[in-house]
């Protein structure tokens, strides 16, 4: 298949010289659309009838089309809490929150998780579906576990048997294909207080480039990226460009940088692991972006089994052009009138850092939702095995482009009381603009230099 990611460089000699873990049967993969969803989702709900059954999802042909796609309306409007999770009663619930969400009613006498009912609204378009029901039978982990090979555009291992094979899930899960997005990232103090962050952003597979993926310029490339802050003055112009590559053992992810200060262009290898991430005031670490990214060779990952926990999902209410981020942003942490919890069964992967290997997290807890494979809650440890921070991934259905992506990310301090909130909207003319098509030249350093100036 032209689309498909064959390992014709690189990746073919890997599979020569590594383990390649097993792919699933025929017949295993035929669950996928029947007790599975069409991307390895439970399709029955659970025992108590808190998670429902899986009907199809909420997607471009059973709803109305948005006015704005880029952020869609609150097909939910007129829902209520089911109830509100509180200091006052926290035991009755400890058992579906993280330790990291624990410690934030730990942290903050006030804070709040309003509990909705629980909606499976993720799904994607037939031809993802299709894709992903391919990946099934063909995909294979190599470089112990560190690449990936013969997959098609997204979710390689619907049905995983290991932690990799669901942490792959997350990195490589289908966001558009490609999608510009109009953010502003809040690095908020301890008391609350602010400077907005203001960027742009462009994510683009290979697949939707103009000519689609070229087997030789494309090899070993999951996708390209390109941010560009425009806001505060003392950042504007500032970009990077990054060549996400499959296997970064074997190639390391390509980045470069603008820097509007000294007006040039030049490599950037540390826009990778704990690297620093700019326009964060410290808060974030370059794999922290997007809720977790690149290359896990430096963790040893171990699934811990599947539960039910409260994660926020269908925050749409985070898209409310009527609220200012001085509304929705507050001290320690986003205001729980603007958030909404549902429950929802999670993949929980432990990464724990390797002898030898260097990362200023320890370890890394994760809860990937299992409809859509998106980490939506992670809880970071330090090297005293002292918990650190906490994420949450507030998601949507961009269901007039048959896509569930985040509409903003949370990184809390739960040491200093800081936090960073990234993908706020509310006071921005656009959010999202999906399909763009653009040329593979438009992602490389000439380009980047021209965006910068």
């Amino acid at each position: 298949m032209k689309n498909m990611i064959t390992a014709t460089g690189l990746l073919s000699l890997t599979l020569l010289s590594s383990t390649v873990l097993a792919k699933v049967s025929p017949e295993e993969a035929a669950k996928l659309g029947t007790t599975l969803t069409p991307i390895g989702a439970e399709v029955a709900g659970n025992a108590a009838g808190t998670i429902p059954k899986f009907e199809g999802g909420l997607h471009s042909g059973n709803t109305t089309k948005s006015a704005d796609d880029g952020r869609p309306d609150n097909p939910f409007g007129d829902d209520k809490p089911l109830f509100t999770i509180t200091n006052a009663n926290l035991d009755q619930y400890r058992n579906n929150l993280s330790p990291g969400q624990l410690a934030m009613f730990g942290k903050y006498p006030d804070y709040q998780m309003p509990i909705y009912q629980t909606r499976r609204t993720a799904t994607y378009a037939d031809e993802i579906n299709a894709k992903v029901k391919k990946n099934a039978t063909t995909a294979e982990l190599v470089q112990g576990g560190n690449g990936i090979a013969n997959f098609d555009t997204a979710i390689p291992f619907p049905i995983p048997s290991n932690a990799n094979e669901v942490i792959w899930n997350h990195i490589t899960r289908y966001r558009g294909g490609s999608a510009r997005r109009f953010l502003t990232t809040i690095p908020a103090q301890a008391d609350g207080s602010f400077v907005p962050v203001k960027l742009n952003d462009q994510l683009v597979w290979p697949e939707f480039l103009v000519g689609g993926r070229d087997a030789k310029k494309d090899d070993n490339i999951l996708f390209y990226y390109l941010q560009v802050i425009t806001a505060p003055s003392r950042l504007t112009g500032t970009a990077l460009m990054v060549h996400e590559t499959i296997d970064q053992v074997a190639e390391a992810r390509k980045a470069w940088v603008y820097n509007s200060g000294q007006r040039r262009v030049r490599r950037a290898p540390n826009v990778s692991y704990d690297g620093p991430s700019a326009g964060t005031d410290g808060l974030r670490t370059s794999d922290n972006y997007d809720m977790y990214n690149g290359a896990p060779d430096r963790y040893d990952w171990k699934i811990i089994g599947k539960k039910e926990l409260y994660i926020p999902y269908n925050s749409y209410k985070l898209m409310d052009t009527s609220a200012s981020y001085e509304d929705i942003a507050k001290a320690g942490h986003l205001n729980p009138e603007y958030l909404r919890y549902e429950l929802h069964r999670v993949w929980h992967v432990e990464a724990t850092l390797k002898e030898g290997a260097r990362h200023i997290y320890a370890k890394r807890s994760f809860y990937i939702d299992e409809d859509t494979w998106g980490a939506s809650v992670i809880d970071h440890y330090d090297g005293r095995g002292k918990l650190w921070r906490m994420a949450e991934a507030h998601n949507v259905q961009f269901y007039d482009v048959d896509t569930p992506w985040m509409v903003a990310e949370t990184l809390h301090d739960l040491n200093s009381g800081r936090y960073l909130t990234t993908g706020l909207s509310n006071e921005e003319p656009k959010f999202m603009v999906w399909g763009e098509k653009n040329k593979r030249k438009a992602f490389s350093t000439s380009a980047l230099r021209r965006i910068g100036k």
